[in-house]
């Protein structure tokens, strides 16, 4: 993955907004829709659900080339598809930043009523959301962030350190149980010069230290399927017997976990990240390296359509005592293991 694909990856509930629903990261919401557009589930009547004000609201996001990426797009459309009072106007997903740019300018010049916007780079496309910003238009910032507060209105996203946490907990419990000493882990990142990436290492460093444990070695796989596999290669030929490995990306974990068949390893177990469909039935079967992964959901998208809804209309979040929708909303990351995997199976992204 590039920094188009920088994310990530988090599969929890469906975030649902309006009468008796706070956003969270988890929710108990089974929809009937199949893992790849992981679906939120249909809108409550009454309260914030109920139809008001007519608004338009625009989508801007990366190119699908990505399992994560493309299941954002769905949970976004399938999101304002729950609501006769919005119009949705996506425009051409792109990877190329200047490409993005005029898109965004397009949906300024349509005087959307509010903008979803998921840069390809916040720091490049934060200009352009400053301009929707002071012309009136409230821009939900989704995940990746952009550095002026000024430029958005309120911003979603996932818990990157969340993650490491998490699998350094699941990971440092599992060998602690096991009796294991001076264990070897392994981490094998998405790009190593990203912040999301460091914030998942410092948070993986951070709750291994708990149970007196650090990282062996560490190695960027690019959040690819091909380097997930080379990278794998390499690691599992320079280490010779392994306890653990904690695996960023569920999509590049598809190579990954071929590295680790092809290499008939089994000693260790694997952690990945995101929540992926592909993960979580190797998880269900039980019958390979792979015991958990942790969230990092794409029903985030759809969360901030509802969030644009509600602040384009003036509303608040009925669940809490104020009047307008917060200003940041940071998504938990959960563990999911073979003990509770099925209630997140539904919700899934195909990799």
């Amino acid at each position: 993955m590039t920094e188009r694909v920088a994310r990530r990856g988090f599969l929890v509930g469906g975030a649902v907004i309006g009468a008796g629903a706070l956003v969270t990261a988890c929710t108990g919401n089974t929809p009937e829709a199949p893992a790849a557009a992981s679906a939120p589930a249909p809108a409550a009547t009454g309260g914030n659900d109920t139809p008001g004000d007519k608004v338009v609201i625009g989508f801007s996001a990366p190119a699908a080339d990505h399992g994560w990426i493309a299941a954002i797009a769905k949970n976004a459309e399938a999101a304002a598809k729950q609501y006769t009072d919005v119009e949705f106007k996506p425009v051409e997903p792109t990877n190329d930043i200047n490409a993005q740019i005029s898109a965004v300018e397009s949906l300024i010049a349509a005087k959307v009523a509010a903008l979803v916007i998921l840069p390809n780079d916040g720091q490049q496309l934060n200009q352009i959301a400053r301009q929707a910003s002071d012309a009136g238009i409230p821009v939900i910032n989704l995940d990746r962030v952009f550095p002026d507060k000024l430029s958005y209105r309120t911003w979603i996203g996932g818990d990157n350190y969340g993650m490491g946490v998490a699998a350094g907990h699941y990971i440092g419990k599992t060998l602690k149980d096991k009796g294991v000493a001076d264990p070897v882990i392994l981490e094998i990142q998405g790009i190593a010069t990203l912040p999301l990436t460091q914030d998942r290492s410092k948070g993986f460093e951070d709750a291994l230290k708990t149970y007196g444990f650090t990282v062996t070695a560490k190695q960027d796989a690019q959040f690819t399927v091909e380097s997930g596999t080379k990278v794998t290669s390499n690691l599992l030929q320079a280490h010779k017997k392994i306890d653990a490995i904690w695996n960023h990306d569920d999509d590049q974990g598809i190579g990954v976990l071929a590295a680790v068949k092809e290499a008939g390893r089994s000693e260790f177990f694997m952690v990945g990240g995101a929540g992926s469909a592909n993960a979580m039935r190797e998880i269900q079967a039980d019958s390979g390296v792979l015991k958990a992964t942790v969230t990092y959901s794409p029903t985030m998208a759809a969360s901030a359509v509802k969030l644009a809804r509600l602040i384009a209309q003036g509303k608040g979040m009925s669940d809490l005592l104020e009047n307008q929708v917060p200003q940041s909303i940071t998504l938990a990351s959960e563990t999911i293991t073979k003990d509770n995997v099925a209630k997140y199976l539904p919700l899934g992204f195909e990799s």
